[in-house]
């Protein structure tokens, strides 16, 4: 979906969404990365921190009502406030039960322009996280984790069958032209290549829309803003996309997983059984020289 400034009709919006979502049958839903307000993160302000919200809080209370009501998982997105001057981007996940089963905290923390995460954002100390909800055992990322095939990895060896990253991406408007295609088709390939590499579906929930911060004078911060591109998907075990949602339009994407489908891929294409543990110690160094 798109966001507005304000976090109130973003919220009821999500809300509606995520419950049409549930009447149709999805029993396990993730919503885009902080859909409670624009990607605030193109700018350093100090005033957006009042964005922040504690989980438990009237976010995940809103959500595990749905949950309950639907007998459903829930993934929800969140700025959270953990403490005085400590913020992360944050995933609750809630069960079918309406039970906060715990957070992910966004372990991976971009500095570009116009993502000036590191501004806002503690690096998670969750570590790569899975959990046996009622309906599958899922793993979460969010966004810049999904670059990673080191917390897709980590995520999957703990038995998650499904990878879900809540994401906000999009395009420098200057630069769509000429690195538009590539960067997108990049963005979708390093995720197929997590579903293929641990034999599980991948789940990626992006946001829409053109969004252009304005500052406390209420002029545009950056006049270009950013161009979110949607195309939300879900990938299979062997790394097909099976569903996938247009560029600009509000849209519920519902896939079938089969999760037969994971141990099949994991026997057949059996990289997991392959790897070679004992030879792989180095990876815990930022470089081999």
């Amino acid at each position: 979906m798109a966001c507005g400034e304000d976090p109130k009709a973003n919220m009821a919006r999500q809300l509606s969404l995520v419950e049409r979502a549930l009447k149709k049958g999805a029993k396990i839903v993730c919503t885009q990365e902080l859909f409670r307000s624009q990607y605030f993160c193109q700018v350093e302000d100090h005033r957006f921190f009042a964005l922040a919200e504690s989980i438990p809080g009237p976010s995940t209370d809103a959500f595990a009502k749905l949950a309950k009501k639907y007998q459903a998982v829930i993934v929800a997105s969140l700025f959270e406030k953990r403490a005085a001057g400590v913020y992360h981007n944050t995933a609750a996940v809630i069960d079918a039960d309406g039970s906060l089963m715990g957070v992910y905290r966004k372990m991976h923390i971009p500095d570009d322009p116009l993502f000036y995460e590191k501004f806002y954002f503690t690096p998670g100390d969750t570590g790569f996280r899975a959990w046996k909800t009622r309906h599958a055992t899922i793993g979460v990322l969010i966004c810049w984790d999904q670059w990673f095939p080191e917390g897709a990895r980590l995520t999957a060896m703990q038995g998650a069958e499904m990878l879900f990253y809540p994401t906000a991406i999009g395009w420098h408007p200057s630069e769509k032209q000429q690195y538009g295609k590539a960067q997108h088709d990049s963005w979708e390939l390093i995720q197929r290549s997590h579903a293929v590499a641990n034999g599980c579906y991948v789940c990626a929930p992006n946001r829409i829309g053109h969004e252009v911060i304005t500052g406390k004078d209420g002029k545009p911060v950056d006049k270009d803003g950013l161009v979110f591109w949607g195309q939300s998907f879900v990938a299979s075990p062997d790394g097909q996309v099976v569903e996938r949602a247009p560029v600009d339009k509000e849209t519920i994407v519902i896939a079938d997983c089969d999760l037969a489908r994971v141990e099949f891929s994991r026997t057949h294409w059996p990289f997991l059984r392959d790897r070679r543990i004992d030879a792989y110690g180095d990876m815990t160094k930022r470089f081999i020289g």
